[in-house]
């Protein structure tokens, strides 16, 4: 979203801060002192965007919620990369008690997913029809950008942590309620191939949470 803002205004880049699953707000036209509505009707035009209005100055862009996971997907170990400070948590107890494996153990669970999807023949599938749980995953998955530079900017890996305690929940609350892999007799579809989509982004965005927080990844704990 920060990309398709700069490209629309000329700028190396565009702060935007997260409303909600699909819904982004940026400041930049006034910061650059542009008209709103003329940077608006350019975004419009970019490939993706739902819709953009100018509120107060500011631009609200709606994207569809799932379009995150996937562009999670393509961008890999580029999603929100930043220099964040070495953090630590403790490697014990390995209970949710312990916030570091809550993180680690949510990361295990969405490579699970992964290989398991693989050896099913449940492939990735288009991110559509998320709801409750989901959606709100993909509101916290978005924040991940945001929240790796302020850490690299305050020079403090807490806030990142934090945030990355709050992703681990929301993913175990997604993997437990909303299940990616048929179960018993059911049959796989639509709905257990877009799940598999989320599972991926959330592992993708986990894994380079760790890796920036200097801990390197397992997928069995």
């Amino acid at each position: 979203m920060s990309a398709a803002l700069a490209a629309a205004v000329g700028a190396a880049e565009a702060p935007v801060s997260v409303r909600g699953p699909g819904v982004y707000a940026s400041p930049v036209a006034l910061r650059m002192g542009l008209d709103a509505e003329a940077v608006a009707e350019r975004v419009r035009s970019r490939p993706g965007i739902q819709g953009v209005s100018v509120v107060r100055g500011l631009l609200v862009v709606r994207v569809e919620a799932g379009a995150l996971a996937a562009g999670i997907v393509a961008e890999g170990p580029r999603y929100g990369a930043a220099r964040v400070p070495r953090g630590e948590w403790r490697e014990w107890p390995r209970t949710f008690a312990n916030p570091g494996f809550c993180v680690r153990f949510a990361y295990a669970r969405a490579a699970w997913v992964r290989r398991w999807a693989a050896d099913l023949g449940v492939g990735a599938g288009e991110p559509v029809g998320y709801a409750g749980d989901e959606l709100t995953l993909l509101g916290v998955l978005a924040e991940m950008p945001g929240r790796s530079a302020q850490a690299e900017r305050e020079g403090d890996a807490r806030v990142f942590q934090a945030y990355l305690e709050r992703l681990a929940g929301a993913y175990h609350d997604v993997h437990e309620g909303c299940p990616a892999l048929p179960r018993g007799d059911e049959k796989p579809g639509a709905v257990h191939a877009a799940r598999v989509t989320l599972a991926e982004a959330a592992r993708i965005a986990l894994a380079n949470g760790l890796y920036m927080i200097g801990e390197t990844p397992r997928e069995r704990i």
